[in-house]
């Protein structure tokens, strides 16, 4: 009897089958790579909704820091250079490190003119396209080519430039490693989400990998 891999598991996926009758079914090799799949795409989304949702505060802490600023600066004629460039360390690690959440959440600029016409399918295999020709390729370029400058900037403790600023440079430049990194494990979670689409094993793109049920345990 012959069975269609992509309909079989979605199938299965709320049946009371036996591990043993699953791997008849579709083959325990092709159950274990779905549900390692699966997994791994929940796990990538899950860090990165909580560095995404955990960034999001900086910027409450940016707003009372630049008043701080402000006020100090020009009403008590006090200056702190550090308390400065701590807005600049704020503003990069929300950017950098919330780049991996906007992605996740459709939340980039898209030139929709023909895409948001498109079927489910489509719009599947054209983010599929693009991720593995243009967003996986970008984020490894910048990973690699940051990869010596920062390394560089950690072998001397790189601190400010300014006398009174802060002394974590090298922390913040390590930023340059950490959200391409991030972007292109989302980038894979995407590229997989979408893959599902096209096999069918969901109707949307935050369908299989973000519903707890969607997993088989051998």
């Amino acid at each position: 009897m012959t069975f269609n891999v992509a309909h079989d598991y979605r199938w299965l996926l709320n049946q009371g089958y036996t591990a043993a009758v699953k791997t008849k079914i579709i083959g325990a090799e092709t159950l274990l790579m779905f549900n390692r799949i699966v997994s791994l795409t929940k796990a990538i989304d899950r860090v990165t909704d909580f560095t995404g949702r955990f960034v999001s505060w900086f910027t409450v802490v940016m707003v009372f820091v630049v008043v701080t600023v402000v006020v100090t600066r020009y009403f008590l004629q006090v200056g702190s250079i550090a308390l400065q460039e701590s807005v600049t360390y704020l503003h990069a690690m929300v950017f950098l490190m919330g780049i991996g959440y906007t992605l996740k959440h459709g939340g980039h600029v898209r030139v929709d003119i023909f895409y948001r016409n498109f079927s489910t399918k489509q719009r599947a295999a054209i983010d599929i396209t693009g991720g593995i020709l243009f967003l996986l390729p970008v984020s490894a370029f910048i990973f690699f080519f940051s990869w010596d400058y920062v390394m560089a900037s950690w072998s001397i403790g790189e601190t400010s430039a300014e006398n009174n600023g802060l002394p974590f440079v090298f922390l913040l430049k390590t930023l340059m490693l950490l959200m391409p990194a991030s972007l292109f494990l989302q980038g894979l979670a995407e590229i997989f989400r979408n893959t599902f689409v096209l096999m069918g094993l969901t109707d949307t793109a935050d369908g299989i990998a973000t519903n707890d049920t969607a997993e088989l345990t051998l």
